[in-house]
């Protein structure tokens, strides 16, 4: 079980207690990120999840007030503890120095 930091493909997540303000609430699974080429998503499949857009400071955090599972159909489960966590997509820089989503 994750109790600081866990990465699962593109999804970096990584327990920050620090997050402020309005966590709003998400009808249904919550989808972190979505596989470029596959259309796979990394998935959480529980109702005590809800997640944060920092726009200011242009971040997205999760909650889950219980023990959650994040999953995808290409990599193994991770099992991450109640507590607040930043929500990071992992980026590559090209020849090009341009950023780019990691593809997944």
């Amino acid at each position: 079980m994750i109790t600081d930091q866990a990465r699962q493909g593109d999804v970096f997540l990584i327990r920050d207690e620090s997050v402020q303000g309005d966590i709003e609430p998400v009808d249904g699974d919550v989808i972190l990120a979505h596989g470029e080429v596959t259309g796979h998503a990394h998935r959480i499949a529980n109702k005590g999840v809800r997640t944060f857009n920092d726009r200011k400071r242009s971040r997205r955090y999760m909650r889950t007030n219980e023990i959650s599972m994040l999953t995808h159909e290409e990599h193994g489960t991770i099992t991450i503890a109640p507590g607040n966590y930043r929500v990071v997509i992992q980026r590559v820089w090209t020849d090009a120095e341009e950023s780019l989503n990691v593809a997944d």
